[in-house]
């Protein structure tokens, strides 16, 4: 029974971490694939390191609460056992949901770009795989269908 929770707890961690989409300035959903947008340059005034939170949804709570389950189901006996098996659920419930936030929390920049047209506009995004912008950068900020990205 032991092998079988390890077996499930990998795999319920693989699932996790393959929920994580990119929210970086080089990233694009197959969504955004050709559409319009607007494009204007400007000049980086300012970009602050921030931390992306992770998310925190059903897919960590319920991991949790199945690897904590059959973990706890192997304690006791009769009675004692059920107790330990919900016990064991609501415990790892509460902990897989924490689990997916920390996992899937990242790094990202609060880019301020003063535009051409002289107004400022300020833009959050995961650094990722992209760049890392710095106060004096020249680039370009891309707006359509209510996002917006800061590229090069």
């Amino acid at each position: 029974m032991k092998k079988t929770s390890i077996i499930v707890a990998v795999l319920c961690t693989s699932m996790l971490t393959g929920c994580v989409n990119s929210l970086s300035g080089n990233t694009y959903s197959r969504s955004e694939a050709r559409q319009i947008q607007q494009v204007q340059y400007g000049v980086v005034q300012s970009a602050v390191p921030v931390v992306l939170e992770g998310t925190s949804g059903i897919v960590g709570g319920a991991t949790g609460a199945v690897v904590g389950g059959i973990a706890a189901s192997n304690i006791g006996g009769g009675r004692g056992k059920d107790i330990a098996t919900v016990l064991g659920a609501v415990a790892g419930g509460i902990a897989g949901k924490q689990v997916e936030e920390t996992v899937t929390r990242s790094q990202g920049q609060e880019i301020t770009v003063r535009l051409d047209n002289g107004n400022l506009v300020s833009i959050v995004q995961e650094v990722g795989e992209g760049p890392l912008f710095r106060a004096g950068d020249r680039v370009r900020v891309l707006n359509g269908n209510g996002t917006a990205r800061v590229t090069y």
